[in-house]
């Protein structure tokens, strides 16, 4: 499937973004998935021309908490209605005194500490190893970057975003280990999602919006969702208008991307294929359409 010549940006939007600034032509759409129900319908738009798919990854409302989000199918239903790029914003703990809360960090890096999570479109019947060397799309955080000049966001390029099973906060005792791993920050909700984002050809951005020291700082050693709250109102704003800079800069990319996002799953797929299993193979048609076709 050839990677079409104008971008379409999907927007992940976690707490406190459930609506973007400037989105003209708006219209909400249920989006089916094999692999289940996505957290919302899906909003269509366009911003100064670029087409623009958002899904609020916790429902309007938060109605799902980060347990519970299919993720799979929110994935497959961003590919499936068109999109190539997908931005992803949240909210996190920080896990270093240089990243106080209102700072947004352009991720780079994760270590997934979830469990309870069905984290690949691939499994029996069709196995699939895609890599997450670099699970961020670099054009992407370019573009972030450059979004970001003028406004007034304190924003750190580069970081390592730790992703707990929640929905609890930390103990003490592993905000102290995600320190000493050198983690920048901690949330509940960019994994699986950027695995799945990698297994669906998608280029993915990351930017984790900072709420509060986690409870290693001796100013916050009990994090309350009263204070989350009230930094994430100050945040979604900002986050909004980040949103509004950053999707034309993305939508003037063509092309393959050069990091290879659009071709994740070149030499991935080691089932063979008179042993794969039809029925997996049709839940993957929008995933995996490109390679299986071959």
């Amino acid at each position: 499937m050839p990677h079409p010549s104008t971008p379409v940006i999907g927007i992940i939007g976690g707490s406190g973004l459930y609506q973007i600034d400037g989105l003209q032509d708006v219209t909400w759409r249920k989006v089916s998935s094999p692999f289940g129900e996505p957290s919302d319908e899906l909003c269509f738009g366009t911003l100064e021309g670029t087409p623009v798919v958002f899904l609020p990854r916790h429902g309007r409302g938060h109605r799902i908490a980060p347990s519970e989000i299919n993720f799979r199918a929110n994935i497959d239903a961003l590919k499936r209605v068109g999109v190539t790029d997908v931005l992803s914003i949240s909210a996190v703990g920080s896990l270093r005194e240089d990243l106080p809360p209102g700072t947004f960090v352009v991720v780079d890096q994760f270590i997934d500490r979830t469990f309870a999570r069905t984290k690949s479109f691939f499994g029996t019947g069709c196995v699939a190893h895609v890599s997450m060397a670099k699970p961020v799309c670099s054009r992407m955080g370019d573009a972030v970057m450059s979004g970001c000049q003028g406004l007034d966001i304190p924003t750190k390029r580069g970081g390592t975003y730790l992703v707990m099973e929640g929905p609890q906060f930390s103990s003490l005792a592993e905000s102290q280990l995600y320190r000493s791993w050198g983690c920048s920050v901690i949330g509940m909700t960019n994994m699986p999602e950027a695995k799945l984002a990698r297994e669906a050809e998608l280029c993915y951005a990351s930017v984790a919006m900072v709420t509060d020291f986690d409870c290693w700082h001796p100013g916050h050693d009990a994090v309350t969702v009263d204070q989350v709250i009230a930094v994430l109102t100050a945040n979604a704003g900002k986050a909004r208008a980040l949103v509004k800079s950053v999707v034309p800069l993305l939508g003037k990319h063509t092309g393959l991307c050069s990091q290879g996002c659009h071709t994740a799953l070149d030499h991935t797929l080691i089932t063979a294929p008179e042993a794969r299993d039809p029925a997996v193979l049709q839940r993957l048609d929008a995933v995996a359409g490109r390679v299986l076709k071959r």
